[in-house]
């Protein structure tokens, strides 16, 4: 039987989600936990990589196993308990035996903080950027990424994937009392694409590139071309979407 584990995490201690060995990870947490309840080695496969100090407000993922000693519910709150404090399940489904985590995620939304304010209780959850911005040259850069479908120039380089093609539905930015908030929703995303977005995007935004230079960056197809990767721990997975 496939169990879908509905969950977030804060990523703060956390070297990603995969398993890794030169770190504590949440898949390793969440499969220690799981397989000492069960008695038995399980594994547990997530609905996508989060790197180093990502937070995750919205995640799934998937295991087999014959059967659940407890309800689903039971199986949950005992769950909770095992679990660090930094981790959390909301619920624990049945799906069909074929239904996957990863691939069968139809879109996936992303949000990066930041915050204008220097805050030492939110050190670790945004990103504090003082320097003046033009926001409203960022938003206007923004609204182009859904026109675009190569995003190369945002990727890691030497990634092994197959294309660097990815459907945006939308990208903005939305303002708070301290700062603003980038949103961007896409059916995949490459390994650092946001952090490399935002990246460039507050360069828009400094001035030092303008409008048609972002549009450049992006043709070029050249991450060497692009802004920096902004740091990780503002950086959050806020929605998986799925047809259940």
């Amino acid at each position: 039987m496939r169990y879908f584990i509905h969950l977030s995490y804060c990523g703060t201690k956390y070297h990603g989600w995969q398993r890794q060995l030169n770190g504590i990870t949440v898949q390793e947490q969440l499969e220690h936990c799981i397989s000492s309840m069960l008695r038995k080695e399980i594994e547990v496969l997530g609905c996508g990589r989060t790197d180093t100090g990502v937070h995750a407000k919205d995640y799934y993922a998937h295991m087999d196993v014959d059967e659940l000693p407890y309800s689903e519910e039971d199986f949950k709150h005992k769950l909770n308990r095992f679990l660090p404090p930094d981790i959390s399940v909301f619920k624990v489904f049945k799906v069909a035996d074929d239904f996957h985590a990863r691939f069968d995620a139809k879109w996936r939304e992303y949000e990066y903080w930041i915050s204008f304010n220097k805050d030492p209780f939110n050190i670790e959850r945004t990103y504090q950027y003082n320097l003046p911005l033009n926001v409203e040259k960022m938003k206007e850069a923004a609204a182009l990424l859904p026109t675009y479908q190569n995003f190369e120039c945002f990727s890691k380089v030497n990634t092994d994937v197959a294309h660097f093609l990815c459907e945006v539905h939308h990208a903005y930015f939305s303002e708070t009392e301290n700062g603003i908030v980038f949103h961007i929703r896409a059916n995949r995303f490459l390994r650092n694409m946001v952090r490399a977005i935002v990246g460039t995007l507050l360069e828009v935004g400094k001035e030092t590139i303008s409008i048609d230079d972002f549009k450049k960056i992006i043709e070029s197809r050249d991450r060497g071309k692009a802004g920096i990767s902004v740091p990780a721990q503002a950086l959050y997975l806020s929605k998986v979407e799925y047809n259940f």
